[in-house]
């Protein structure tokens, strides 16, 4: 079920990293090296060295709402918002962009199956609250 016309939906997720081939090596290596200091949950746990996990893009593929992901140098750019603590996720419902994750959220996800779970929570809860309006 895709979401329709009065009702659409958008869920944008953006990253705390910069796009570009450079910014992807530079992540990549700052993974192997020191982990542990690494700014971006959402890119620690939803991407491996060699791409996006497997279980993460079938996750995103199932869901009902449309999907963006975006860097932290493109969300300015797409939107006009900067300032906020990243990684972060958006809703965009009827034109009006919200922060639907915060980074506190999701940086308090230490799986990849915790951060499945919470998505999945709130798309539901959106699913019925659009349910609702109706």
């Amino acid at each position: 079920m895709r979401v329709q016309n009065d009702h659409d939906m958008k869920i944008i997720f953006v990253y705390n990293a910069d796009s570009g081939l450079l910014n992807v090596v530079s992540d990549a290596v700052h993974k192997i090296v020191r982990p542990s200091t690494y700014p971006c949950r959402l890119c620690d746990v939803t991407y491996t060295i060699t791409g996006m996990r497997r279980e993460w893009r079938q996750f995103i593929r199932s869901l009902d709402i449309p999907v963006e992901f975006l860097h932290r140098d493109q969300l300015s750019k797409a939107y006009g918002i900067d300032g906020v603590p990243l990684p972060a996720v958006f809703m965009e419902r009827r034109g009006e962009l919200m922060e639907w994750m915060s980074a506190v959220e999701i940086n308090a996800c230490r799986t990849l199956q915790e951060l499945i779970e919470r998505v999945r929570q709130r798309v539901d809860r959106s699913l019925g609250m659009l349910k609702s309006d109706a």
